[in-house]
């Protein structure tokens, strides 16, 4: 992105608005609030269409200016601006930061020269319309991009992270595909502020390629005498959403953890009241439900919703030690596979996966668990794994050796099993989390097994931790 261009008070005229334009080389000139915000923005077209031949030149700028402005995240990745830019037939949008003040304007044209063919193949097999046929287009162009980014050695952590902030653009798209059927079908506008979050291994930004649906609503407080409307329209909009979803290519959850469940659909003062349930009653399914819930971070709808419940868990966690150590004791037969000796442990998986390791029950697993625990136990709010580790680093949870260590097997970890992803996908066989110990080099076994030494030395940790007095 460039700095930002011409900026002007809501306040100012036509006319200064034209003299600020033709003394820069900016081609428009966008309207902000008193908090750097834009409101509206003019551009060069605007001074030939509308203003030239049919405004004042004392006349308010907020008359001819458009408005709503579409902006783009400072965050985003430049192919969602692009795609953003086409589909709307825009020239330029404003970049804002995380509280929607603009901090640059990025230009069409200067973005696609920045790209390159390859660049565009992928926009535009990932930027296909809003419909069930085109997202699902978008999710089974996931493999070439994964694929094209490891050949270019891009860590396997960010190919998730990728990967995973695709996913839940679809899951974005879905539901303002929904809520507008809805009105179509007169169920109106949603009765209350709500928020979407997604769990599991979405929630902490770490896809692979075939992730099933763990999905949530928040819900409101302010309900106010809608209460029975709000659970048929919300009720609604999750069965709908889910139904899409499934169609597009993200399973059923198995486990029913989805927002067609009760338990995952919600006011926010009801999911409090259920999490202090939890974690006081410490029973098991109770238990397995945090440990997928834990992960959540918020995908669409009103951010503030999935803030304050982020912000309750981190708080209640730490004050219950107890349940840590509950929690601890449903994952502790998750080991890594090694055997004797420091030597891999294979598995049998059918008759066509001989001596295989499943390298996410024994390998991302343990560790996603372990550093969720430390990270709960340290009142950290960080979902994703490498961001937790290094938080528990700067708080002196974890030493820097450690830190290294464990960052490295997440990083090997992930790529094997990301390249065995996409093998399966390219040979047409079901993409498992399976990866044959003959496929992998010597340097790679090598690396693995101290990969698993590493997770091993955690999980011992974890044991003095949460393991040493009595349940």
């Amino acid at each position: 992105m460039r700095p930002p261009p011409v900026r002007v008070a809501p306040s100012a005229t036509v006319s200064e608005v034209v003299s600020l334009m033709t003394a820069t080389p900016a081609s428009c000139a966008v309207v902000i609030d008193g908090a750097g915000r834009p409101r509206g923005i003019v551009t060069e077209q605007d001074v030939v269409r509308r203003i030239a031949w049919r405004t004042e030149p004392d006349q308010g700028v907020e008359s001819v200016m458009t408005s709503p402005v579409v902006v783009a995240g400072a965050d985003e990745y430049l192919f969602q601006a692009v795609a953003l830019m086409r589909r709307s037939k825009l020239r330029h949008v404003p970049v804002v930061d995380w509280s929607g003040a603009m901090i640059g304007m990025l230009a069409l044209d200067e973005a696609l020269a920045s790209l390159s063919s390859e660049s565009m193949s992928l926009i535009e097999q990932l930027t296909h319309e809003e419909s069930v046929e085109g997202l699902h287009l978008i999710k089974e162009a996931q493999a070439q991009l994964a694929s094209a980014l490891l050949d270019n050695n891009v860590p396997a952590p960010e190919v998730q992270s990728l990967l995973t902030e695709i996913n839940n653009d679809i899951h974005r798209r879905v539901l303002r595909l929904v809520e507008a059927a809805m009105r179509d079908d007169g169920w109106g506008e949603p009765p209350a502020r709500f928020a979407l979050i997604i769990m599991g291994s979405g929630g902490r930004g770490e896809n692979f390629l075939a992730p099933d649906q763990d999905n949530g609503f928040i819900l409101a407080d302010d309900v106010g005498g809608q209460g029975k409307r709000a659970d048929a329209y919300f009720l609604e909009l999750a069965e709908r959403m889910t139904r899409m979803l499934d169609a597009i290519g993200f399973r059923l959850c198995v486990g029913d953890v989805m927002a067609t469940n009760p338990v995952w659909r919600k006011s926010l003062s009801d999911w409090r009241r259920q999490i202090d349930n939890w974690i006081r009653r410490r029973e098991s399914e109770m238990l397995l439900n945090c440990d997928i819930f834990f992960d959540f971070r918020h995908a669409f709808g009103d951010p503030a919703l999935s803030s304050e419940l982020r912000t309750h868990v981190t708080a209640v966690t730490p004050a219950y030690p107890q349940f840590l150590r509950h929690l601890f004791a449903i994952e502790a037969e998750h080991k890594v596979a090694l055997g004797w000796f420091g030597r891999l442990r294979k598995e049998y998986h059918g008759e066509d996966r001989q001596g295989v390791v499943n390298l996410k029950l024994r390998g991302t697993l343990p560790l996603v668990e372990g550093a969720r625990l430390l990270a709960l136990k340290a009142g950290i709010p960080a979902t994703s794994t490498l961001t937790r580790l290094d938080c528990l680093k700067e708080k002196g949870a974890i030493s820097a050796g450690d830190h290294e260590d464990l960052a490295d097997a997440f990083r090997h970890i992930t790529r094997l099993l990301l390249r065995q992803q996409l093998e399966d996908f390219k040979a047409g066989r079901k993409i498992t989390n399976y990866v044959p110990v003959a496929d992998l080099s010597p340097r790679e076994n090598k690396h693995l097994v101290a990969s698993f030494r590493a997770i091993e030395n955690l999980r011992a940790t974890l044991n003095m931790e949460f393991a040493e007095r009595s349940l």
